[in-house]
């Protein structure tokens, strides 16, 4: 199936719900485009994997490296046939070896900017983020992801580190999002009364793939 494009003019897609925020047109000559690249220059569905452990009364944080370096929550693109939760469970565990508890509900939601390939626009792309306890880690199948542990404070500095503010700042709000939410699950009395959450063990998601 195919959109046409011309003179600048271009159609829309009112299901997707994220859309590109500035488009530099290079030609304004008549084209045919695909689909599938329309909904790429439009945006798309993202999840991410706010992943952490409980040690000695303090929350520690799993972050990865990104392509550029910058330190990030495992994050990645929601696959066909799975839910938002299980495409970030296998995020988690392909980017960073983790086996956990995944959240099954996102417990936030946030924005990214990405600049898409070969062409000078920029590209709004939504991401919905779950919260997952970590079990225990193995070597991860993405090499130069180098997941390391940090401190609440450290993660912060981490998030905000070479990003523009207003992206920084998205990040260390789904952050302190996932901190009161784990504050509040470790709880003496929500321990006792159990976490009435579903959870997706990424263990069990690997071995039924």
């Amino acid at each position: 199936m195919f959109f046409a494009e011309a003179n600048g003019m271009r159609s829309r897609d009112t299901r997707i719900p994220f859309g590109v925020r500035r488009i530099q047109v290079i030609q304004p000559s008549a084209q045919f485009v695909r689909l599938s690249e329309l909904r790429k220059r439009r945006g798309s569905e993202q999840v991410a994997a706010v992943c952490y452990r409980v040690r000695n009364q303090s929350i520690q944080f799993l972050l990865v490296r990104t392509r550029g370096g910058r330190w990030t929550f495992p994050k990645g693109g929601i696959m066909a046939g799975l839910t938002s939760a299980q495409s970030a469970a296998l995020e988690a565990y392909e980017e960073a070896g983790v086996h956990g508890r995944m959240e099954e509900e996102a417990f936030a939601r946030y924005l990214r900017t990405r600049r898409a390939r070969r062409e000078r626009i920029e590209i709004d792309v939504g991401v919905s983020a779950h919260l997952c306890e970590v079990l225990r880690l193995e070597t991860p199948r993405e090499s130069k992801r180098n997941p390391r542990w940090f401190s609440i404070d450290k993660t912060r500095q981490k998030l905000r580190a070479e990003r523009s503010p207003e992206h920084a700042e998205e990040l260390v709000r789904v952050l302190d999002r996932a901190v009161m939410r784990v504050q509040r699950q470790h709880q003496p009395a929500r321990l006792a009364e159990g976490r009435k959450v579903l959870f997706i063990d990424m263990k069990k998601l690997k071995s039924e793939r």
